[in-house]
């Protein structure tokens, strides 16, 4: 392991600046001597969901700038050919109310789950460290993820350099929409449904959530597989050659008129 001299930062712990701090201690966070010789770190892709808790309505100060707290992160780490190589899983004790019965029922996630688990700065750091140093980019269905990430790590984690999060984040919603020239974007449920599969595990489960997001993104990066599991959708959406014609080829009296007049 690589030890920490006196207020140096591991790679890994860096985009928290000065916050975390090693005297001469093994950091956590730190990687094993073979892994920093390795000169061509090769792209990760971090797939991530998260399960949020409202702040209970007596913190009324905290309220006025988070709605809610984490308490699940789930996470699938992917190679650099889109091949599942690790997982990331662990519950989060909020800080400011019990967990909701309402979010007990979606998510299966009670107060006994979280109770004693570390908080969100513990949390969170365990999973910087987790993702590594490798070139990663992140993924989640939609950007409600890293807006709260944002708000969190601004409350408990000042130190916490946000931009880390941001130059790495991609919204897999909108490129799926995107891919298919959808105006709506679908849920995550529905996009694997219009792939021909069906939800695996229990949705609204961090991790699940993450493992049935990896599978759009696998999918997405074969662009003839995609379009052949997408055909029937695609075939909706995209006009057929027959419609590409001029109104004119369409209705050729109507052109005859025209030229009449």
């Amino acid at each position: 392991m690589i030890i920490q001299t006196r207020n140096s930062l591991c790679s890994k712990c860096a985009p928290f600046g000065s916050a975390i701090k090693h005297r001469n201690t093994v950091c956590r966070a730190s990687f094993t001597a073979d892994f920093f010789e390795s000169k061509d770190l090769l792209m990760k892709h971090i797939i991530v969901d998260l399960e949020m808790n409202p702040v209970a309505k007596e913190h009324r100060d905290i309220r006025r700038k988070l709605n809610g707290e984490i308490i699940e992160i789930g996470a699938v780490r992917l190679n650099e050919h889109f091949e599942q190589e690790d997982e990331f899983q662990c519950y989060v004790c909020p800080e400011y109310g019990m967990v909701k019965k309402h979010i007990t029922e979606l998510t299966g996630i009670t107060q006994e789950k979280v109770a004693g688990r570390p908080a969100f700065s513990e949390s969170f750091h365990s999973f910087v460290a987790w993702i590594g140093a490798a070139e990663t980019k992140i993924y989640s269905w939609s950007m409600s993820d890293i807006k709260q990430l944002r708000k969190e790590c601004r409350l408990k984690l000042p130190d916490f350099d946000v931009s880390w999060l941001d130059v790495r984040w991609v919204d897999l919603q909108q490129a799926f929409d995107d891919r298919l020239g959808l105006h709506n974007s679908l849920a995550l449920k529905h996009a694997l449904g219009a792939m021909g599969r069906s939800f695996e595990g229990s949705q609204h489960s961090a991790l699940a959530d993450a493992r049935n997001t990896s599978a759009v993104l696998s999918l997405m990066q074969d662009d003839a597989k995609f379009r052949e599991t997408m055909r029937p959708v695609l075939e909706i959406l995209e006009p057929s050659e027959g419609l590409s014609n001029s109104i004119g080829d369409l209705f050729p009296d109507l052109e005859k008129l025209k030229n009449k007049l």
